[in-house]
């Protein structure tokens, strides 16, 4: 299958010469041909409008949080962009076929594939906010998709995206947490919560049929953050909501929409909506992720080629209804710092849920201040598109993030909200190499705080 074919990449690679002996296309062959599939597909789409529009001008340049940090050319969007045009260029426009270096176009080898991973993985996030500020409304994301597709086709998925890809699939979860461990963690939260409620009839409930609510979770919440699905719960409980989670496909995330592995991206998809219904529920509510978000409330029918048969939100948005609806109440002197909000780009910039966390933190904060810019124009805090996945790129990734520490600093806030794991973890490692001295907490956790 498509989406294993990077995991055997290396066994590919010590067979090659018997594959050739045998009359099989050699392996840099191979390669060189699956990407040019991809790229000939983007030619007669919507990406070949990206790919071609791009004027130069470089109004986008200062929207790009590592060509700020890293002022280099490679850094440049619209260099980044070139990349891949150049090849479209050379495939699919008179002059790229007759006059390539009058143009810059170029032909597609395996060394351009081995090089495409620094540009489309190691020097972009995907974060979207170059085409917020684009006279043409050019989405360089889409085209950094393009780029991450044909490296996906071709096998050249950085190790670390590629492994966790390969978890998913092997495992039902990013981290590769057995069943066992997910069990007993939700039964010591259990225990906590009664010990910290005084009430006997509160509990996580795992694999319960007929409930209303399938609540995806970040695996990090198992394994690095209980508390984030410790106060999920207690919330719950407080609003009086029927739930349940998975203990085969409980997770929100899909680094096949990092990797640019659609066919993976499909897969882990396709298993939570078909577990959601032996589940019987009657609504998915995505946890606190960007990307999870982004993935599955608007990737995913496009991978499955139809529609849910089910209603899909984010936790974000049930937690507004609960405050709303007066389903739960808060005392926001509870929380009494201040506390700023970071805002992910796949949730926010690329999601459509902007305000939600607006209204939910105006209620249970005492004190709630912006960052500036915020909202769609936000800078992405360095951690997004796969980054925080690829060692390799530490350093660029936390040099990047200064910008944001710097954004968080000029509040004075000392706890910042944010909701997303991926951010969480880049946020703490910000603050601590940048000396912000904030604590990173997810909404849901402000908003047990604060429960009256």
């Amino acid at each position: 299958m498509r989406y294993l074919f990077s995991v055997a990449r290396k066994t590919d690679q010590y067979d090659a010469k018997k594959a050739e002996a045998q009359g099989e296309a050699p392996t840099a062959e191979r390669d060189v041909n699956a990407a040019l599939d991809i790229l000939d597909a983007s030619a007669r789409g919507l990406g070949a409008f990206h790919i071609n529009a791009c004027l130069r001008c470089g109004i986008c340049n200062d929207t790009c949080h590592i060509y700020l940090a890293e002022p280099q050319t490679a850094n440049l969007p619209a260099a980044k962009a070139a990349v891949i045009s150049s090849l479209l260029r050379r495939r699919h426009t008179f002059l790229g076929r007759h006059l390539p270096s009058f143009v810059g176009a170029r032909d597609l080898t395996t060394n351009v594939l081995d090089e495409m991973p620094e540009t489309v993985f190691g020097r972009c996030t995907a974060c979207g906010r170059c085409a917020v500020h684009c006279v043409l409304g050019i989405d360089l994301r889409e085209i950094i998709r393009i780029g991450r597709q044909m490296c996906a086709a071709a096998g050249r998925v950085p190790d670390g995206i590629q492994r966790t890809v390969a978890n998913q699939l092997e495992t039902g979860n990013q981290m590769a947490i057995p069943r066992d461990e997910l069990l007993s963690t939700a039964q010591w939260l259990t225990d906590d919560l009664k010990l910290e409620t005084g009430d006997d009839s509160i509990r996580i409930p795992v694999d319960e049929f007929g409930k209303r609510v399938l609540y995806l979770i970040n695996p990090r919440e198992v394994k690095f953050f209980p508390l984030s699905l410790m106060a999920a719960a207690g919330v719950f409980h407080a609003a009086g909501e029927s739930w349940t989670i998975s203990s085969k496909f409980y997770d929100i995330t899909n680094y096949g929409f990092f990797s640019g592995d659609d066919t993976a991206a499909a897969e882990i998809t396709r298993r939570v909506v078909a577990e959601a219904e032996a589940l019987g529920v009657e609504e998915i509510v995505l946890s606190e992720c960007g990307h999870g978000y982004r993935a599955f409330r608007w990737e995913g029918p496009r991978w499955l080629g139809k529609p849910y048969p089910l209603p899909v939100r984010s936790v974000i948005e049930l937690l507004d209804k609960y405050i709303e609806s007066g389903r739960i109440k808060v005392d926001p002197r509870k929380n009494a710092e201040r506390v700023t909000l970071h805002d992910p780009c796949n949730l926010v910039r690329l999601g459509g849920v902007s305000e939600p966390q607006r209204r939910i933190l105006a209620r249970v904060a005492a004190d709630f201040v912006e960052m500036t810019p915020n909202r769609e124009d936000n800078f992405c805090c360095g951690g997004g598109g796969g980054m925080l996945a690829l060692s390799e790129y530490g350093d660029r990734r936390v040099a990047s993030g200064k910008i944001k520490a710097d954004q968080i600093r000029a509040t004075g806030a000392k706890i910042v909200a944010t909701p997303c794991h991926n951010c969480a973890d880049q946020l703490l490692e910000l603050s601590k190499r940048y000396k912000l001295g904030t604590e990173i907490q997810a909404i849901v956790e402000l908003v047990y705080n604060a429960l009256a």
